[in-house]
Order: structure tokens, then C-alpha cells, then sequence
């Protein structure tokens, strides 16, 4: 996700902290972001094995309130946001009228009355737009963005240090719920979400808190082995994890029943955005499906490659590279539904030579509880 030269690129309250740590920085969806600081293979294997830190404020914040908050929130999104309690999240997509993906995104239910979506960096305006243009219900919407920094401590190691920063009982909340704290003297939301498939929290909180929040997480990791993590681990621990990615497995051209996302796509719930294409396809079946797959060799497959059958470019790799805690080579690729069962052979077209992998069930990786 690049933008042009001409846009100005954003940048988080961390950033000139990041730059005096020596991360290598790179342009994210229009944002200045860390990729990585010690190198990803270190950072991938502390947020398997002990705690990793991520500045995570280039995502997006909506927030919508009002009596007539939940019309809204269930008519731009496909799973079913009257479900949640208060204090729960869920992992939903915002829908545009042709059952596509204007985005993936976390809601959270604060109140009746207020919900708090986290939307991909690159995303967030548009998102907010197309909310906003789809509002019939006169709910309030605001582009919270600028008023939040998030920080996200994943792994095994994640509560123990995260506990030691507030007097809310962290162990009692469930994943994908939330809580209301303060973390450091400061006011935060305490979510047990993330984006590595290991346990951990997200942290909301003012921006102008930023530095003191990192640096007081940092110093109290060190025992723990913590390492400061960039977006270059994020993808390699989302990847092993089997989540998808916005402009790699998800975008306006793909649907939930073809991203293998049917679980969040709740059609018996009442109208939305795109629900009668979808309710049509769903009938009619799709031509291509989300799979994951194992290189049988060294070589790797990376985005844009073409997967066969045979001799027949059946597909192509949305997400390919190394899994550093599994030691094999994977990747997604939308390929046709009849190839995506465990243990299919496929090939990769890699560099003019092909490449011999096969199906796999997914996710590729998932942590002992």
C-alpha cells in the first residue's frame, strides 16, 4: 500500500522515537512506519516465545453514536453487530453494495448508543466516507483517528507485562472483549485482540501519552525479553496466523464466501450493504476460493504469482513468503474450490521454473492455549 510522492505522508506520535531507535522506516498506506528494528525473524520469534511492542497508530478510528448507532453499524457491515454485548468486539467487513470488501475491521460495542470501529491505515478516510454516505439513519460518525494512539503487546509474555501497568484485572477478560482502565496513570481501552494468533492486548489512548507509554512498556519488558516489532513481523505472524490482509487476500473485488470469511458474513441477520449479492452467490456457488498452501521445497512463492494446475494458471498468491516459527514456505492464493482440500498438489509459477506445493487447512499456525 504506497501512495504517490506528492501525498504527504502521516505520521504516528512515535515517530521520531522510532527514527532515534534506528528502525527502518518505510511509506504504509500513506503512513512513515517502522518495518523493523532488530530484524523480523527476532522480532517474529519474541512475539512467539515471550512479548513484542508494536506502534500500531497508523490504524484508522471511527466512532458511531447515537439511538440509531446499531442501524447503522449492521447496514454497512456483514456480521451481526446486535449480538455483542457490552464490553465484546468482533471481527466484521464493510460492505459495499456488490457484497465486496470496502475493508476489514474490529467493532466494539461501548454502549446501545456507541460503537468503536478500528479500520485499516490506508483505509480510514475512505471508510469513513463511505459510512458517512450510507448514514440514513442520522446516526453520529466521527473520524476519531487523531485522537487515539494504539500500541499493541502480543505474545505469551503479553499479560504478565501488560497486569503490571494497571489495576484492571486483565486475566478475567476473554478474547475479542474489552475493557475501560487506566495503563501507566493513563486512560486507556484495554482490548484483548490482535494481529499475530497470539494472546495480547491492543491499548487506546491519547496520542499525547505515546512516548511515556512505550518507553514505560519497554523498560519493564526487558527481563521479559520483549522486542520492539515493526510491520515487517506483523505480517510474517499474521501470515502464519491464516489472517487476511486488505489489498492482498480482501478488496472491493472479493466477497466473505470467497475469502473463506463466511463465519463473519451473517446473512439471516436483516438487510445490509451488498446482502442480496451476496445471498446470490452463496446460492449459485463461487469460482474461486481462499486457500493456504505449503511449498514442497526451498524456493518461495511471493504475491502475484501464478498458481497451476498442471500446465494451467489456475490462480494466483495474494501472500507468500518463510513462516520463521514454522521453518516452511506458505502462502495464500485464490484457486478453484475443487483444489482447496488438504493435501492437493498445486504449482507456483517462481521465476520462469515451477515450483511444486500443496494445500493446506488453515491456519497454518495456532498457539497451545
Amino acid at each position: 500500500m504506497s501512495t504517490p510522492a506528492t501525498a504527504e505522508v502521516r505520521k504516528t506520535a512515535l515517530n521520531s522515537l522510532h527514527r532515534r531507535m534506528g528502525a527502518k522506516m518505510v511509506n504504509f498506506g500513506g503512513w512513515d512506519m517502522p518495518v523493523e528494528y532488530t530484524g523480523i525473524l527476532a522480532e517474529h520469534e519474541a512475539v512467539r516465545t515471550r512479548v513484542g511492542l508494536f506502534d500500531v497508530s497508523h490504524m484508522g478510528e471511527i466512532e458511531i453514536r447515537g439511538p440509531h448507532a446499531l442501524e447503522l453499524v449492521q447496514h454497512v457491515s456483514c456480521n451481526n453487530a446486535a449480538k455483542l454485548a457490552i464490553g465484546q468486539a468482533h471481527y466484521s467487513g464493510l460492505m459495499t453494495p456488490r457484497g465486496t470488501f470496502v475493508d476489514d475491521l474490529l467493532v466494539h460495542k461501548i454502549s446501545g448508543t456507541h460503537y468503536f470501529l478500528c479500520v485499516n491505515a490506508g483505509n480510514q478516510d475512505n471508510d469513513y466516507a463511505h459510512i458517512r454516505e450510507h448514514n440514513k439513519f442520522g446516526a453520529e460518525t466521527e473520524n476519531a483517528g487523531p485522537r487515539y494512539s494504539q500500541l499493541a503487546i502480543q505474545g505469551p509474555l503479553a499479560l504478565q507485562l501488560l497486569q503490571r501497568f494497571t489495576k484492571v484485572p486483565l486475566a478475567p477478560i476473554k478474547y475479542y472483549w474489552f475493557a475501560f482502565g487506566e495503563v501507566n496513570g493513563v486512560h486507556c481501552l484495554i482490548a484483548r485482540t490482535g494481529y499475530t494468533g497470539e494472546d495480547g492486548f491492543e491499548i487506546y489512548f491519547a496520542p499525547e501519552h505515546s512516548e511515556k507509554m512505550w518507553d514505560a512498556l519497554m523498560d519493564a519488558g526487558q527481563p521479559l525479553g520483549i522486542a520492539a516489532c515493526g510491520l515487517g513481523a506483523r505480517n510474517t505472524l499474521r501470515l502464519e496466523a491464516g489472517m487476511a490482509l486488505y489489498g492482498h487476500e480482501i478488496d472491493d473485488t472479493t466477497t466473505p464466501w470467497e475469502a473463506n470469511l463466511a463465519w463473519i458474513c451473517k446473512v439471516d441477520k436483516g438487510d445490509f450493504l451488498g446482502r442480496d449479492a451476496l445471498v446470490k452467490q452463496k446460492e449459485k456457488g463461487v469460482d474461486r476460493i481462499l486457500a493456504g498452501f505449503v511449498m514442497n521445497s526451498r524456493l518461495i512463492a511471493r504475491d502475484g504469482y501464478a498458481v497451476l494446475n498442471g500446465e494451467r494458471e489456475v490462480g494466483t498468491v495474494t501472500s507468500g513468503g518463510p513462516a520463521p516459527f514454522l521453518k516452511k514456505n506458505i502462502g495464500f492464493a485464490y484457486v478453484p474450490p475443487k483444489l482447496n482440500v488438504p493435501g492437493t498438489p498445486i504449482g507456483i509459477s517462481v521465476r520462469g521454473q515451477v515450483a511444486l506445493a500443496h494445500i493446506v487447512a488453515m491456519p497454518f499456525y495456532k498457539r497451545s492455549k
